[in-house]
């Protein structure tokens, strides 16, 4: 498992693709939370087909019977740099983030808004007009952009909440830009239509202004590890709720 993790390490590095080792607290709430079913006030909606469980300031994570979710690509946002061209074969792409109008607020207009070839972001919450059922984080106290802690392929990606699921097909969970999908499973296994589809993926949002991007994050980022790096003492911090 050493050399394998090493051998991983070393291909990450070759594409540019940061990825940080799991913390020992953070494998701990992992496989605690995996096991069972959320239930009671620790359940904040159910009702998805794939694959969410208050005090102020604990964590808000997807989750199902004995499982996590897994990672569809989303390439939504600004389309203008196609990066190495793998979202050309999304089919549902559309020109803008939900919060475009946040990342033009927060970032003082370094961007118009996120690329996805670039930034690290997941899609969390669903809004709906068709009847099924919707989530909306902000209602349990998460501040659109902030940043959120994802496990997957045994490493933690830091990333930013930045899009919902609208109602254009059945209400799902588990989603994130090509960028972060891109580096939990290299560019090989990742492209515009085609993601990662064990439910093993922890997906972990958090509450509170202090979740935010402070004022080094990096909006202007020209790949997906200088924005990572600008959101990194941020997402350290966050983790150490995850108990």
């Amino acid at each position: 498992m050493e050399i394998l993790v090493t051998l991983l390490t070393i291909l990450a590095a070759a594409q540019g693709i940061r990825a940080l080792e799991v913390p020992q607290n953070v494998r701990d709430f992992y496989e605690r939370v995996k096991v069972g079913r959320c239930e009671g006030s620790d359940k904040l909606k159910g009702g998805y087909s794939d694959r969410s469980g208050q005090n102020e300031k604990a964590p808000i994570f997807l989750h199902g019977p004995n499982t996590f979710a897994d990672t569809d690509i989303d390439c939504d946002g600004d389309l203008s740099d196609p990066g190495d061209g793998r979202c050309g074969s999304s089919e549902d792409t559309q020109g803008q983030t939900v919060f475009v109008d946040q990342v033009r607020k927060l970032s003082k207009n370094k961007i118009k808004d996120l690329n996805a070839n670039i930034h690290p972001y997941v899609v969390f919450g669903n809004d709906r007009e068709d009847g099924g059922p919707t989530f909306n984080p902000q209602k349990y106290g998460v501040k659109p952009l902030s940043v959120m802690a994802v496990v997957c392929g045994e490493k933690l990606i830091y990333g930013i909440w930045a899009d919902t699921n609208g109602d254009d097909g059945p209400p799902v969970v588990g989603e994130a830009s090509i960028s972060l999908a891109t580096a939990c499973y290299g560019t090989e296994a990742i492209n515009g239509n085609s993601g990662h589809d064990e439910s093993d993926v922890l997906y972990v949002a958090f509450t509170g202004e202090d979740a935010l991007p402070g004022p080094r994050t990096k909006w202007d980022a020209k790949d997906f590890k200088e924005f990572e790096d600008s959101i990194e003492e941020v997402g350290n911090r966050l983790i150490e709720r995850l108990k």
